[in-house]
């Protein structure tokens, strides 16, 4: 199995791994941005035009005061309002799973974005399969701590359940990474994947 140890970026390898792939004075969404770490070091290191969506206040107006415009909103609703082509990039980084409808969220990305990078945490890990296995239960694992009753994870993808989808709608999958903590994995990456980032265009 061939494997490389890739860097981090504010503690996260997705970061990581989103950052290398956004080029340079290029225009950036990051849908979901919380206190807008990414969008801050983008700008500042690749002078992107940044902007954001988050729902949380106390988040905007961190990332307000770290010099990033955000829009305070529901991700669907701001995705609706922006005109087509708006954006280079969008980014849904760790928030996929968590939306309402998630069809409508990344067609509207890629009707707002030339490429939308999409990175989810892979429910068909292994560790989610055997916790499932041996409890009965709603996995609970170290990736996903919480109980069924306050997960803020809706839908529950893998790696092979994005790929489907992507084949369905037609859409350009131009870049698929793979992620085991601070390791990218090319071997059977619906079982040992932990995070997956995909780089995708229409």
């Amino acid at each position: 199995m061939s494997q490389a140890f890739v860097r981090t970026l504010l503690g996260r390898s997705d970061y990581a791994i989103i950052s290398e792939i956004i080029e340079p004075n290029t225009r950036v969404l990051d849908l979901g941005c919380g206190e807008g770490e990414l969008l801050a070091w983008l700008a500042g290191n690749k002078h992107v035009d940044a902007r954001g969506v988050e729902i949380v206040g106390g988040k905007v107006q961190q990332a307000i005061a770290r010099g990033v415009s955000v829009y305070h909103g529901d991700i669907e609703e701001a995705l609706s309002d922006l005109p087509d082509q708006a954006f280079d990039y969008v980014i849904l980084s760790q928030t996929l799973q968590e939306s309402q409808s998630p069809l409508k969220v990344l067609r509207d990305m890629l009707r707002v974005g030339r490429r939308a990078i999409v990175a989810f945490p892979n429910f068909g890990h292994w560790r989610v399969r055997l916790a499932h296995l041996f409890t009965g239960r709603a996995p609970k694992t170290k990736l996903f701590p919480h109980e069924w009753y306050d997960s803020p994870n809706i839908h529950f993808l893998t790696v092979h359940d994005f790929e489907a989808l992507a084949h369905h709608q037609h859409w350009n999958i131009q870049t698929r990474i793979y992620l085991q903590g601070v390791r990218q994995i090319h071997f059977l990456p619906n079982l040992l994947s932990e995070v997956a980032v995909f780089l995708v265009s229409k």
